[in-house]
């Protein structure tokens, strides 16, 4: 943790919904006028799209059946340790994008599936912003965890996690259901093993539930609205979080546990506008006494 450069770290698993986080905190950042710079988990993934695919074939032939991007031989977890180190030392470090699609690729003059060159972090940003599967990772090799000033997990429950990735899957990348659920039980171990424990090291973790039967995700036809879900968020220190008045300014929520208030799924978006900003104002103050 860095007061002079401070980190904010967004994790979830694929299929979480860790990029809706992200725009709210480009709202966010916009209004407030904060100057920010991004890396994305995917820039970190060890192999391209096809390099992956050996990978796993290689892996399949030597007897591993859960070679999966949720684990350490398909990351680059010592370079994002590094990447946040150095930025909470001197707000500075080196990213690179991965292209998801052709968009991006012609937007990027990558390939899809393909990394752009490595690349210096903007100079005098306010912060860094980290979107995506590791950023509270513990384990014995590395501690990401420890250098996050505001650690957020995006956890929905297992099911309707489940059904977001298969809709998102199929619609934008062409995959068949069968594909992408044998996608969801090849990466388990890593997913108990290294995607799970994170959010235990979050400062804040929001987990939407639907109130709409989800017991088989796998012939969901649609994903459940925010408005057929309820939202859990629980406090890892709820000291300093005024609940009286997020209560009063959130029609219908309530507070289930001392550290934990419970929303309608439709006010997600204004609960972390009134969550974050008096957070991400505190570490930009601390931020201008440490200079």
């Amino acid at each position: 943790m860095s007061a002079k450069h401070p980190i904010i770290s967004i994790t979830g698993s694929s299929g979480a919904g860790t990029s809706t986080i992200k725009e709210t905190f480009e709202h966010l950042f916009f209004r407030e006028g904060v100057n920010a710079s991004y890396i994305e988990g995917d820039a970190f993934h060890r192999y391209s799209r096809m390099e992956m695919k050996e990978a796993m074939k290689q892996a399949e032939e030597e007897g591993d059946q859960n070679f999966s991007h949720f684990g350490p031989k398909a990351n680059l977890f010592n370079e994002l340790e590094a990447v946040f180190r150095e930025y909470g030392e001197s707000g500075t470090g080196k990213t690179r994008l991965y292209i998801h699609d052709e968009e991006e690729a012609e937007r990027y003059d990558v390939a899809p599936g393909e990394f752009t060159d490595w690349r210096e972090l903007p100079e005098n940003s306010d912060l860094l912003f980290y979107e995506g599967l590791h950023g509270a990772l513990k384990n014995e090799g590395n501690n990401i965890a420890q250098y996050p000033d505001l650690k957020i997990g995006v956890v929905p429950v297992t099911n309707l996690e489940w059904i977001q990735k298969i809709h998102r899957d199929s619609s934008a990348r062409g995959y068949s259901t069968e594909a992408v659920t044998d996608t969801i039980l090849r990466r388990m171990p890593d997913y108990i093993n290294y995607i799970c424990p994170q959010f235990t090291h979050t400062d804040i973790n929001f987990q939407r539930v639907p109130t709409v039967d989800t017991s088989n995700p796998f012939i969901a036809r649609w994903v459940p609205t925010p408005d057929e879900s309820m939202v859990v968020i629980r406090f890892a220190n709820p000291r300093g979080i005024n609940f009286p008045y997020l209560i009063s300014m959130i029609h219908n929520s309530y507070m289930s546990r001392a550290n934990t208030i419970v929303i309608p799924g439709g006010k997600m978006d204004i609960a972390m506008q009134l969550i974050f900003t008096p957070m991400v104002m505190r570490l930009l103050e601390q931020k201008r006494k440490s200079k």
